[in-house]
């Protein structure tokens, strides 16, 4: 591994370590998809506490459990694939030489980069099931609420405010899984140069920037009453 290859690394893990914590402060401070959606489950639940017919309500939950069970699914499954990769480095750095002649990788650089990008789904792959956990957490609260008729307003909002918080921990976990899963792509250029992987990683923080804090879904979300 060379100094840049290490740079690179050490770039990339700065950026993702780094963007995290500005995203959660961040929203603390300026509207976001965020904080945005925060107040929404919050409202969603005051409903929810005034229905009498809560199906629909679970139905709801049922449906983010089962986008996210595919996330964690395919994550096991790319996860084979890249422990596959590992036992194939060889042919791995003679496939990557036939595309880019210039490139010359020694079997044990792309294990090194493959062990990253496993290193990335196992990651996603915790957060997407601790996502599914919290969901299924929200469901129970769901079914043992009280009916929103018949207790007082202080308790209505506390209880309403709790279960949001719950699925909106939920929501900040899969977040994260998804966050790994678009910064994973980036580590795909570091098999060609070093220096290609400083720059998309740079590229995808872009991207999510925008889409969390200056997209038009967040502007329609914001707008909407």
């Amino acid at each position: 591994m060379a100094a840049l290859d290490f740079a690179g690394l050490g770039w990339f893990l700065v950026l993702w370590v780094g963007y995290t914590l500005f995203a959660k402060k961040r929203a603390r401070q300026t509207i976001c998809l965020s904080s945005v959606l925060r107040a929404k489950r919050n409202n969603w639940m005051l409903q929810m506490l005034l229905r009498e017919n809560r199906i629909p309500d679970v139905s709801i939950i049922s449906a983010l459990e089962r986008n996210i069970s595919f996330f964690a699914s395919s994550s096991l499954l790319i996860l084979a694939g890249l422990i596959t990769a590992l036992s194939s480095a060889d042919k791995l750095a003679s496939v990557l030489h036939e595309v880019v002649p210039v490139l010359s990788q020694d079997p044990h650089q792309i294990q090194i980069k493959v062990l990253l990008i496993v290193c990335i789904y196992i990651f996603a792959f915790f957060q997407f099931t601790w996502s599914l956990r919290q969901y299924g957490f929200a469901s129970v609260l769901v079914g043992a609420a009280p009916n929103g008729n018949q207790i007082p307003e202080d308790e209505l909002e506390l209880y309403a405010n709790r279960t949001a918080k719950v699925i909106d921990q939920a929501a900040h976990s899969f977040n994260y899984g998804q966050r790994a899963l678009y910064l994973s792509l980036s580590t795909l250029a570091w098999f060609i140069d070093p220096r290609l992987f400083m720059f998309t990683t740079v590229l995808v923080i872009w991207i999510l920037y925008h889409r969390e804090f200056h997209s038009k879904v967040l502007k329609a979300l914001h707008d909407t009453v």
